[in-house]
């Protein structure tokens, strides 16, 4: 991690009459150098969610969302590259610094509320990015004067997030101080100053990160489920970043304005999900009705997708269309009436759903052994994902909902209920913005191979395609960390860690080890 600091030298001359500081930037009204936390605060979100949607160009292709022209599907890297290491820039360049700011401002104003956010985007910060990258630097992180840093293994960032996330509550619980709500409110932009909606978030997190250690002997369901009960209760909990879409500057980046994706194309895992291929095994018995919104057919008017490790567009009218719902690669155009669900220029960005969140309590109850708990949490995930789709797109009718809800491709009785019919139904659900959380799914069940206990969710569903050379034979499990700041600036840490290894990227994370 660099860091650079500009030393201004200057000579001046001392008269009887005294010196002027010439340079005495601190005096200046116009170069304010302590920040008022309300300024720092709506730009965050915006790097939130630059960070996901840069790197889902890669890791899209891994968790088989996109079919991508590039070496993300094939679970490779770009040596000498930034490429997939805008989450690593997110975390300490894009939040980094500037929540500590936030943090020593506001704890000094006594704006308690505004403690608790950035504490709350810190925790994400460490959670997202391990997560992604495995080990961080989080004990040696912005420390003065120092300009090479050590790793902490994957296992004491968790516990950091815990322990933040925790300091998050506490704070953002506070009834004391200066922290009032119209102070924050102008500036969040997400939960407009509410603290119960940034304490939900917080549990969301803490579930996220026990919800992981499903290999582990100290997994806990029964905490999980309780930190989830406390989390996002309803779709208007939902954290989203607002995108405005006028202009390339402040649209969306999945949407027509920036151009980002014509090369990219939907799958068939998400076609094959929507069609109810993989959940009764016969392609076209059950149609989901967020699929018209979700993905788009090809000019025959039949829904295709790619194949891992391939991307052929297809000839006409057989194109398999780009994620925007246009051919070849095309660009439909900018406005709020082009592309499609998350993928239009207006398109607000989830980092956080309820319907995730569902999920992750009925998978911790199914594992608990308590069917009827996950049965009811399972039906609430699917529900609140098609009303969510619903609003991205023309309104699903409540009789489709319905028909679907009470079709073959979801199960109507806990007896009937598998751990795959969960993890599938969370990744549709996941389409499209949480693709980390979605490959933390597929890493800690071992990708196709499944749990210790046999647990096969993805089996028959997630097929590899043919690995990058560096693998050998292995699917990625992680992500380096950013080129630039560490193989650059940081190597002999690099070297610590062995993520100086060609195959560094096939090395299983800790979360998904017994």
């Amino acid at each position: 991690m660099k860091k650079i600091y500009m030393i201004l030298a200057g000579l001046m001359t001392v008269s009887s009459l005294g010196c002027k500081k010439y340079f005495d930037i601190n005096t200046d009204p116009a170069t304010p150098q302590t920040p008022n936390s309300k300024t720092m605060i709506a730009p965050l979100f915006a790097q939130m969610e630059r960070g996901v949607q840069f790197d889902s160009r890669y890791l899209g292709g891994v968790v088989q969302y996109f079919g991508t022209p590039n070496v993300g599907e094939n679970h490779g890297w770009l040596p000498a590259s930034d490429a997939m290491g805008e989450i690593w820039r997110t975390v300490y360049f894009g939040l980094g610094a500037n929540l500590n700011l936030i943090i020593e401002d506001s704890s000094e104003k006594q704006e308690w509320n505004y403690v608790g956010l950035a504490q709350a985007l810190k925790a994400w910060g460490w959670q997202i990015g391990t997560d992604y990258h495995g080990p961080m630097i989080v004990k040696q992180a912005y420390e003065p004067n120092r300009y090479k840093f050590d790793y902490d293994e994957q296992a004491y960032v968790y516990e950091e997030v815990v322990k933040v996330a925790n300091e998050a509550i506490s704070n953002l619980s506070r009834t004391d101080g200066n922290g009032a709500v119209a102070k924050l409110a102008p500036f969040d932009a997400v939960y407009a100053g509410d603290n119960s909606k940034w304490i939900k978030f917080c549990y969301g997190l803490l579930a996220r990160n026990a919800n992981n250690l499903i290999n582990k002997s100290t997994y806990d369901p029964q905490k999980v489920i309780d930190y989830v009960d406390k989390a996002l209760a309803s779709n208007a909990d939902n954290f989203l970043i607002k995108n405005d879409g006028t202009t390339s500057v402040n649209a969306n980046f999945y949407g027509p304005i920036r151009s980002n994706l014509a090369s990219y194309r939907q799958t068939r895992i998400m076609v094959g999900l929507l069609d109810g291929t993989y959940f009764t095994g016969v392609p076209g018995t059950v149609i989901d009705p967020r699929r018209a919104t979700m993905i788009a057919p090809s000019q025959d008017g039949v829904y295709r997708g790619t194949s891992p490790g391939s991307v052929t567009a297809g000839t006409a009218p057989q194109q398999i269309p780009n994620l925007w719902g246009s051919y070849g690669t095309v660009n439909p155009g900018a406005g709020d009436n082009t592309g499609r669900y998350l993928f239009k220029d207006k398109a607000n960005f989830p980092i956080m759903t309820y319907a995730e969140m569902q999920f992750i309590k009925a998978e911790a109850a199914f594992r608990k052994g308590e069917k009827d708990k996950a049965l009811i949490a399972y039906q609430n995930g699917i529900s609140a994902s098609i009303d969510f789709v619903s609003g991205l797109g023309t309104a699903i009718p409540t009789a489709q909902k319905t028909a679907y809800m009470t079709s073959a491709s979801v199960a109507q009785t806990e007896g009937a209920l598998t751990l795959k019919d969960i993890m599938l139904q969370k990744y549709i659900a996941l389409y499209a913005y949480g693709f980390v959380e979605t490959w933390s799914d597929l890493r800690k069940y071992n990708y196709m191979e499944g749990d210790a206990q046999g647990n096969k969710p993805y089996d028959q569903v997630y097929f590899y395609p043919a690995f990058s050379a560096d693998n050998g034979g292995k699917p990625a499990q992680r992500y380096r960390p950013r080129y630039n700041s560490e193989y650059i600036w940081n190597l002999d840490a690099i070297r610590k860690i062995g993520a100086d290894k060609i195959d560094y990227h096939t090395v299983k994370m800790w979360f998904s080890q017994p």
